[in-house]
């Protein structure tokens, strides 16, 4: 293994934990995504050292560790902690200059973000006290449906209409969607529903906060195209989709990492 030095964002949030590598001449060398499990801690161990074996680099090539996300604070060796909020700006500004806004939904949270013309953060506003319009609520609902999350956003376009979903609370939409498949709803309309409730939630965070083009959404939901075309009729603007939307935070992180030195 080289020992080459490298810079590490490691991103730790409730449902998965991510690590993006920087090189010293800016070249993102390698990135990796697991599943958070109980000990954020030893997630975050865990996905930088999957990250270095992907580059092929030791432990003792990281010269800076940033951490961001929900879980932080748990990541004990790292060189500095910084806001999710500020690492999603920076990481999508890095990948395109032109973004104005970010939408993240991750597993247990959402956020609208505005970004100054230098990709600042120039207002934000963010839904954590609730798991209604996140990647959770989509766990939730795909399960209580038997369907896999890969088969959710397909499905949910084929609808030509939704169905009403009328509350927001994951625990009584489930029971809701449990009381529509009783009624003899298509499963097509209910997830097209579902995508609605969604949206409607994320639209409230984003008027506030007020989108103008380019609107990037990272998160692991916008890789549900049910969810993203409903959001993009709801603001009236076409999505940018980063090629990896779960590693945003990750990738501000290690930027921040890699200007540190």
């Amino acid at each position: 293994m080289s020992a080459a030095p490298c810079y590490a964002g490691i991103d730790v949030g409730s449902a998965t934990a991510k690590a993006v590598l920087f090189g010293r001449d800016g070249s993102m060398l390698a990135h990796a995504i697991i599943p958070s499990g109980g000990q954020l801690s030893l997630s975050a161990e865990l996905v930088l050292t999957k990250a270095l074996e992907k580059a092929g680099l030791a432990r003792d090539a990281v010269q800076t560790v940033v951490a961001t996300g929900y879980g932080r604070d748990t990541v004990t060796w790292r060189t500095k902690s910084i806001t999710e909020i500020t690492c999603h700006a920076r990481g999508a500004y890095f990948l395109s200059p032109h973004v104005r806004s970010v939408i993240d939904i991750g597993g247990q949270d959402s956020k609208a973000i505005s970004l100054a013309q230098d990709g600042s953060v120039r207002k934000f506003e963010m839904n954590d006290k609730c798991a209604a319009g996140t990647g959770r609520f989509l766990e939730v609902m795909a399960r209580t449906l038997g369907l896999s999350l890969e088969d959710f956003g397909p499905k949910a376009l084929i609808a030509d209409t939704p169905a009403k979903i009328s509350s927001t609370c994951t625990v009584f939409a489930e029971s809701e969607v449990i009381s529509l498949l009783a009624q003899g709803e298509t499963v097509e309309r209910i997830l097209a529903g579902l995508c609605a409730a969604i949206t409607q939630r994320v639209h409230s965070l984003a008027s506030r906060v007020g989108m103008a083009p380019e609107v990037m959404m990272t998160g692991g939901v916008a890789k549900n195209i049910g969810v993203v075309k409903r959001i993009e009729q709801a603001i009236g603007f076409t999505l940018t989709i980063p090629e990896e939307p779960q590693i945003i935070g990750a990738l501000g992180a290690a930027l921040y990492a890699k200007d540190m030195g």
